[in-house]
Parts: structure tokens; sequence; C-alpha cells
């Protein structure tokens, strides 16, 4: 564990390699690096594309690179990589090489846990306004039941034994992306603790990603810090640990007002890409937190980033302006959040390490070079 003055965990996406389901459904080699390259600016001062600096366009598959990752996060002061995990049920998998190897290769010497996105997969993830190309189920999540449950944690369980995984209070750490979706979700964590203590691990620190505000209306606005909460307890009744807070609505709301953000959305029913949404990078950072953020059941997000428009063009949510002097005083005022919460619980997830298609990433770029690193780690080192 870090001694420093927080655990910072990058959320890391293993999707620059080649796949079979990518090669079907978007031709052969693709990687999000195609997305990425083909961006463009959908205003003035928009800067499209953001193309990687000192690594380049790189493949998962290379050791090499997975080492100079983890180098770059430890020099920054990142505790480690919070790879995400794509199990469908019944077996059923994706991207699963980068994690594999780094397990099966004990390199790089670097902590790790794993974050299960349990969601569907389908090509209207990656298409722009106006292809009118009807979206395609890629994979669809499925909860099979307990033994499925069970090949699951099996089918983990060598990320589990290792000595890097990243623990909290003698407990695994596990994040799931939609908490609320999964069937029966006590006995399912009951289950796995189970099976966490007959093979010797000590059990689970279950992590729920918890979105704020989902449902938004107009006499909200005077309410919505109680509305966060709220939400955080709904979540967090659902016997997990602890909550990821995602706050993007929250600080949307807050920086627009709610008559903007609903006019969006229903723009957004009418026509995708008929108004673009966008604000300033540096003015939801500075709205982003929460009370609720203080708990000591939560864990604040530190946000690099957010423009989906490589992958999504007119129908993204683009911040706009991303600068390291603005992601310098947004870790500051992450920090706050933790500071008097104890050592092992002051945990704050990093979105992101390198999910470049969302314009939320940590690594060294054409246009700031290593400058969000230098920031995080100015501020980790104080």
């Amino acid at each position: 564990m870090s001694e420093g003055k927080a655990r910072v965990i990058a959320l890391y996406l293993p999707q620059f390699h080649p796949t079979e389901a990518n090669d079907k459904f978007w031709g052969k080699g693709f990687t999000e690096w195609d997305n990425v390259r083909q961006a463009r600016p959908l205003f003035r001062g928009h800067v499209q594309p953001c193309l990687p600096g000192d690594l380049g366009f790189y493949d998962l598959r290379n050791p090499e690179i997975r080492a100079a990752q983890a180098e770059l996060a430890r020099q920054a002061g990142i505790e480690g990589f919070c790879y995400w995990h794509y199990w469908f049920g019944g077996g059923k998998e994706a991207l699963t090489l980068p994690l594999d190897e780094v397990v099966r290769l004990g390199q790089p010497d670097f902590p790790f846990c794993v974050g299960w996105a349990n969601h569907d997969w389908t090509t209207g993830s990656w298409q722009r306004s106006g292809n009118r190309r009807k979206p395609e189920t890629i994979f669809r999540q499925t909860y099979p039941g307990e033994e499925d449950e069970i090949r699951h944690f099996y089918r983990l369980l060598p990320c589990f034994r290792d000595k890097r995984y990243i623990r909290v209070e003698g407990k695994l750490l596990f994040l799931v992306y939609a908490p609320e979706a999964l069937p029966h979700p006590q006995a399912r964590m009951a289950r796995w603790n189970g099976l966490a203590r007959r093979e010797g691990l000590g059990g689970f620190h279950f992590v729920g990603l918890c979105p704020s505000l989902p449902e938004l209306r107009l006499r909200d606005m005077l309410h919505l810090d109680s509305l966060v909460g709220a939400d955080f307890d709904r979540v967090r009744a659902l016997g997990f640990d602890a909550l990821m807070s995602v706050n993007q609505k929250y600080a949307e709301v807050k920086t627009g007002g709610t008559l903007r953000k609903m006019l969006y959305g229903a723009a957004r029913r009418l026509k995708p890409g008929l108004l673009l949404e966008k604000y300033r990078y540096g003015d939801i950072v500075r709205r982003f937190y929460t009370p609720a953020d203080r708990r000591e059941d939560v864990y604040p997000q530190l946000l690099a980033g957010w423009d989906r428009s490589p992958r999504a063009g007119r129908r993204a949510i683009v911040y706009a302006g991303r600068n390291p002097s603005d992601f310098e005083e947004a870790a500051r005022l992450c920090l706050e959040c933790i500071e008097d919460k104890p050592p092992e619980k002051r945990i704050v997830f990093l979105n992101s390490w390198n999910e470049w298609g969302e314009g939320a990433y940590m690594e060294p770029d054409q246009q700031f070079g290593a400058g969000f690193l230098d920031a995080l780690k100015r501020v980790l080192r104080g």
C-alpha cells in the first residue's frame, strides 16, 4: 500500500490490441487507436485528434509497453492499475490478453486489481452521429446463476492469488461497474467471500461504481447534494463495502444549470447530435466533488478529462480545454475529500490511465507531454 497522501488507483483500458470480435465488427486489426486517429474538431478551439507522445500508438501485446506504462505511473505516485475485465456470463470474455500476460509473466512488478465492466457491448458505443447503421449487439451481459458465479471466481483466481493484487484492510479490492444490474448482489458477494476464504484469500472489499443523479428534474436543483447522498445510500444498501463516486452529471448541472442539462437531454432524445453538449474542463472539475465524497465508504474519482467525440462524434459530451493546471487543481480538491479518512481508505480512482477514446488519459501526448503526470506528482508529493 502507498504511504503517501492518497492511494491513487488508475482505471486501465485493455483495448489496444487486435481481437477477433473487433476484427469482425470493425475490420481487420481494429483497435481504439483507429477512433483516436480519425477524430476531428467539432468547434473552434476543440483540440482533436489528441495523439500519443512517448509511448506512441502502442500494442498491449508488447510487454515492454506494459512495463513502460507501469514505470510512468509509479513515478507519478500512482499505486496501481485497475484493469477493466469483461465477463459476459457463460464463459464469454473479451480483452483478456493484457491482464492474463501480466499475471502469467509476473511483470511488470506493479500493483493491480480488477474492475468488472458488467455491461453489454454494442456497435452503438463507437457510432458517430449521422451514421444510420442500426446498432448491433456484440456481447450481451448475462447472469446465468450460481454455477457461472463460481466459474467466474475461479477464472480470476490466479489474479487474486498474485502478491501484487491490491487489498484494503487485508481484503481483495474488486470494482463492479454496474452494481444495480446484478441479480441478488448480496448472495453473489457472500458466495465469492466464501470461495475466497476457502482458498485462503481472506475475502473481498467490494466497490460499486455509483453515478450521481441518474434521474433529474427541474426542482432538483436546490437539493443536489442530498440527492447524491441518497444515490450513494441506495447502492451501498446492495451490500457493497464501498462506492466509487461518478459525479459528472452533478458537475454538469452545477456548471450549466438544471434547465440547460434537461435541454441537452431532450435534444439527445429527439435527434442525437442535434446539440453538442460541451463544458469547460476547468469549470467541471471545480464543481466536481460533493459532501458525500468525504464519507469513509466513498472513494472519489479524479477525472483526467472527458471527450468521447473520437468514439461518438457530435453525440458525445465534451469537456473542452483540458490542461495540466486545471487537472492539478482537480487533484488538490480530490485529496481534500480523503484527508481525514483512515490511510487504507484514502483511495482515489483515477479516470483514467489510457481512455484515449474518451479523452480521459494520463499517458504523455503530443500537446502536453507528461504534464498531467507531473501535475499529479506535485500534488501527491506536496
